[in-house]
Parts: structure tokens; sequence; C-alpha cells
């Protein structure tokens, strides 16, 4: 979505799970808006209530929307694609296959029997493939999307890109650092939440809480005399200001909340049930 909107406004990392909300990207041309919902994937098995949440932000998505993109790597197809296959079957939208990352595949031959292997497992309404990183095809894909969009007014301002504040992008881009700086498990067992935000004239000031499962998990973000957490804080106020074309001041600091990953409440006071009620 960031590479059809030319702005970055999902986080990204190689990690799976890194999207955890549903967000609209808004793209308006002269030809027409096109409104793109990012949504968190679907996790096969529901072990606590954020996957519960999660399954919920993206299944209620499909319920409004013109045309669906079933996203998946070109070059392989895995159990969980054909977990998510089985449940956009049912849902009476068209679904158009989006096979990203040809850029991977190094024999453009073999570009054709996979495109006819994997069109083969559902009556998909296009298939297109192409490289979001690259930016190869994307008009293409936009091309496509534009013929299933419904005719009518605008629903945003030409100038709006997403329908969140930027309160909820910068928690978002402070866990794309952690994601992307620590190891395997523990992004997972962490969330961001924005205590005081605010904007004034020259500068943004953001006090943001990094929230932990456990005390052991507190140490390992901070770092040794606190270099790691003061990385990763560096890294996230450099994108924000990009974002915001503003001067950013962040503080950052880890808090450890036991069980909040699977606690309504806490949930509902992080903002993770907006979308998706639990």
């Amino acid at each position: 979505m960031n590479h059809l909107l030319g702005q970055k406004i999902s986080i990204t990392s190689r990690k799976p799970q890194t999207t955890r909300h549903r967000i609209l990207g808004i793209k308006t041309t002269e030809a027409a808006q096109f409104i793109y919902v990012d949504t968190p994937g679907l996790h096969h098995t529901e072990k606590q209530n954020m996957n519960r949440y999660m399954n919920r932000a993206a299944s209620s998505s499909l319920d409004f929307v013109n045309v669906i993109l079933f996203v998946v790597e070109a070059s392989k197809w895995t159990e969980e694609d054909d977990w998510v296959l089985e449940k956009i079957k049912d849902v009476k939208r068209p679904v158009i296959l989006v096979l990203n990352k040809i850029d991977n595949i190094n024999d453009k031959e073999a570009l054709l029997p996979r495109i006819k292997t994997v069109s083969e497992k559902h009556a998909f309404s296009d298939v297109v493939p192409l490289s979001a990183l690259k930016f190869e095809n994307l008009d293409g894909l936009e091309s496509t999307v534009m013929t299933y969009l419904e005719k009518s007014e605008a629903v945003y301002p030409d100038d709006q890109i997403t329908d969140r504040s930027m309160k909820f992008l910068a928690a978002e881009i402070v866990r794309e650092k952690l994601m992307r700086k620590l190891g395997q498990e523990l992004p997972y067992a962490l969330t961001v939440y924005i205590e005081k935000y605010e904007d004034s004239k020259d500068i943004i000031k953001i006090y943001a809480q990094i929230i932990v499962d456990r005390d052991s998990q507190k140490p390992i973000i901070i770092g040794r005399k606190g270099q790691q957490l003061k990385q990763i804080g560096q890294a996230a106020r450099e994108d924000m200001e990009e974002l915001f074309d503003k001067k950013v001041y962040l503080e950052l600091w880890v808090k450890v909340k036991a069980g909040w990953a699977d606690d309504e409440k806490s949930l509902h006071a992080l903002g993770y049930a907006q979308d998706g009620e639990l």
C-alpha cells in the first residue's frame, strides 16, 4: 500500500504479523479516488485475544469493499495462503490475485507457468504479477482495481491520505523500529502507547510507552547503558520528522503490563478494539 500511495503510512518488517490494525490508505487522482484497506493478516490459531481481534479486524473489512486484493509471494504458496483463500472464497466480492516479489524469480521463463499454477486454485477475477519494491506493474494493478470501483462522489478530501491520526502513526513508527531491531519472538510481546502528544507551531513532543509482557523483556529493549532504546528512538524520530514535516522530540520508556495481549480491558485501552470488537 505504501508504494501505491507514494507515501509510507503502514509499517513494514520481515516479520509476520507486523500489521495489527486496519488502516485506510487514500489516493486521489484525476480519474478516481482509491481507498485501500490494509488489514492484519488472518491467523490460523487464536491463542490470545490479540489474535482474535486481528482476525475480526481483517474479516470485517471484507464486508464493505468493492474488490479484494489477495497478495502472495510469486515464488511460493504456503499453507497459510491456502487457509486464507478458503476464508475469502465465500465472500461475494471480486478477488484479484496479486503475485508480489516477481523480482525474486531469476528465471523469468518460469513466471508464466507459475502464474498458471496459482491461478487454477480459484476463479480469480484477475491475476496481477508485480514487484512493489521495484515499482514494477503497480500502474497495472491500479488500472485493474479501477475497473471494479463504483461511480460516486469522492469520500475524502483530495489531500487526505489516511483515516488514522498522527498520534496513531507515531506509535506505529516506534513499533516498526522495535520489530526491525529486536529478535524473532519479543516483538509479538510488546505494543506502543502514546501517553502524551503535543503539537505546537515549531515542534511535536511525543511521550511513548513501550509495553511488554514480562520484566525480563525490559533490558532486552533498553540495551546496555540504554543504547538500544536510544537507537530505536532516533530511528523513529527521523521517520516521524519526515512524515510530519516538523521537528519531533520523542521520549520513550519501557513499562511491564503482564498479560496485556490477552486482557480485553487492556486491549480496549490500547486501541486494539476499534476495528474488530473483542
